[in-house]
């Protein structure tokens, strides 16, 4: 599971996972659930020396380039080792923090979990993403086309080989920033989709 906001206990984000994770054990009794939280792990965004260490075949990697891929090895590793990928994250100005870009950036590895041809390695696994949005980008809803983050990630998703994506959109989350409703609430209003997802 990865989660994304640096909010705490006043995540929207966060309150969906736990529903998510409460119905998930209900499922799944002897499941292990492993949590990687970017606000606790400041992941380095892409600079020249991980890009010469990601271009430099592995037999000639020096020992600075594998400590430089150290993280980013260590994360596909927990990806590649789970069953059902869970992201959590925040929509901030249409997109998703640069948290979670830079995980992002971490996981999509050529020879890893995306093929030298271009397809997907990450294989029979399925993913559900949990997004809290002040907006709203239903259909019907006039700013549609705005809807980057769930694109972007349903993209990326796809693009390493994993197509089952489930989406619970969170939309008009400020509400509970502007107290016109209570996290239980909205949590609430999105809990048989996250039911759903949990038990799909």
């Amino acid at each position: 599971m990865i989660e994304t906001s640096p909010r705490g206990e006043a995540s929207i984000s966060r309150n969906l996972t736990r529903r998510f994770v409460a119905d998930w054990h209900a499922a799944h009794p002897q499941g292990n659930v492993v949590v990687r939280d970017l606000a606790d792990t400041p992941l380095p965004h892409v600079n020249a020396p991980w890009l010469a260490a990601y271009f430099t075949p592995e037999d000639k990697l020096t020992p600075e380039m594998k400590e430089t891929l150290r993280m980013s090895d260590t994360l596909v590793a927990e990806l590649l080792a789970a069953d059902h990928i869970v992201i959590a994250s925040p929509v901030y100005n249409y997109n998703i923090p640069a948290a979670l870009k830079a995980w992002i950036d971490h996981i999509v590895r050529k020879g890893h979990t995306l093929g030298f041809d271009g397809k997907g390695l990450v294989t029979g696994k399925k993913a559900t993403v949990l997004i809290a949005s002040g907006g709203v980008y239903t259909e019907g809803s006039p700013i549609r086309d705005r809807n980057i983050a769930e694109q972007y990630l349903r993209l990326l998703l796809n693009a390493i080989g994993i197509t089952d994506v489930t989406v619970v959109a969170g939309g008009g989350a400020k509400a509970v920033d502007m107290r016109d409703a209570t996290m239980e609430e909205f949590v609430a209003k999105h809990a048989v989709a996250i039911q759903h997802a949990a038990l799909a």
